[in-house]
């Protein structure tokens, strides 16, 4: 059966877990100990998803849990039934893979305090815990009944961190400063609470999600004057805040502008991270699905606040289709956008950053001063 020595030894070889600390701190505290009897595992190496019972199949359940597997713990948001639930979940563990990378960005001191941002199941917490001690570690978590399983589980695993119910976007407003904010979740606008609650010089890791394709982990660094700016580390996919949740729209209906493109939308869905942050930054809140269809078609979807646009590849038509309505032209601004950065010679993520302010939050390419901003 796998065991924690099988995680820790995967996770080193793949370069997820570098710092002798956390390998500890891996093998000290058990997942086992926090992950249900019954859930869905979600293989991060694009196999399917499957469900997972430690009574019926223990040895499957356990190899989910000491794999790079994250776990779905919760279906909306305590409505849903596992058993007989499909996935995406509202609350899941992360891979262990995430974990240890985030951990490792974190890079607390000894002696620093930490505050969690979404307790779930209580590893992540644990794993702090081990590493700084309990009393230096917080954990907010807004679900009741998560948080509830959260305290027994780590009571279990000989862990006590502070807890707090609350809503996770506001901290904890107790006039404490931390060294590090560490977040669980993935956010599409970083909170000011979690800036004013780091000390100058602190760390905060967050999934940023802006909602076109995958999220990206950001290293923030508090900077004293109400401001975080952060460089990008890599992707992330994160369930989403539960606050921030968008609501996808209803595409049928009239009022549609007919048009085509002669770039192929499939070029923009599938590129680099770099032009997905790209497309963030000059088309803010803009977000997007595509899906291949039969015989080589592929169709996008993309919506903001107001406006709507879809896009029709047909592998016989030179040009796509595009249907467009409300005051925004959304696949005119990101064909721009993608083409931008494609005249930029195609940078990648990590020469990306992005800064928070107490008015919003601001991408750009290579220094904070080079923004990536909508033309004006």
């Amino acid at each position: 059966m796998a065991e924690p020595a099988d995680l820790v030894a995967a996770l080193v070889r793949s370069g997820h877990l570098t710092e002798p600390r956390w390998r500890d701190a891996f093998l000290a505290v058990p997942r086992e100990q926090f992950v249900p009897p019954v859930a869905w595992a979600v293989p991060t190496d694009g196999a399917p998803p499957y469900p997972i019972d430690r009574r019926t199949g223990p040895a499957r359940w356990r190899e989910a849990v000491y794999t790079d597997t994250a776990v779905v713990t919760r279906q909306d948001d305590g409505e849903g039934d596992l058993v007989t639930a499909t996935v995406p979940g509202s609350s899941s563990a992360s891979a262990p893979g995430t974990v240890a990378a985030s951990l490792e960005l974190l890079d607390p001191y000894p002696g620093d305090r930490v505050l969690e941002i979404g307790t779930g199941s209580g590893w992540t917490a644990a794993l702090l815990s081990s590493v700084l001690g309990s009393d230096a570690v917080a954990s907010v978590e807004v679900d009741d009944q998560l948080a509830e399983q959260a305290s027994a589980n780590l009571g279990r695993a000989g862990f006590l961190p502070t807890l707090i119910r609350g809503d996770v976007a506001l901290g904890w407003e107790t006039g404490t400063l931390y060294d590090g904010i560490h977040v669980t979740c993935g956010v599409r606008e970083v909170p000011m609470p979690w800036v004013e609650q780091t000390r100058p010089g602190g760390t905060i890791v967050v999934p940023w999600v802006p909602g076109f394709s995958h999220g990206h982990q950001v290293k923030f660094t508090a900077v004293g004057d109400g401001r975080a700016v952060g460089r990008f580390a890599g992707g992330s996919t994160r369930v989403l805040l539960r606050a921030r949740r968008p609501v996808s729209p209803d595409f049928e209906g009239d009022g549609w502008r007919g048009g085509a493109t002669l770039l192929d939308p499939r070029r923009v869905m599938r590129a680099a991270p770099g032009a997905h942050i790209t497309i963030s930054g000059m088309v803010p809140f803009v977000r997007a699905h595509g899906a291949a269809g039969a015989e080589g078609t592929f169709r996008v979807r993309m919506w903001d606040g107001s406006s709507q646009a879809r896009v029709a590849y047909d592998p016989g038509s030179e040009r796509a289709g595009v249907e467009q309505r409300g005051p925004r032209d959304l696949w005119d601004e990101v064909e721009a956008a993608y083409l931008t950065w494609a005249r930029w010679g195609r940078p990648d993520r990590d020469r990306f950053g992005l800064t928070v302010t107490a008015i919003g939050h601001q991408v750009w390419l290579d220094e904070p001063d080079n923004r990536v901003a909508p033309p004006p």
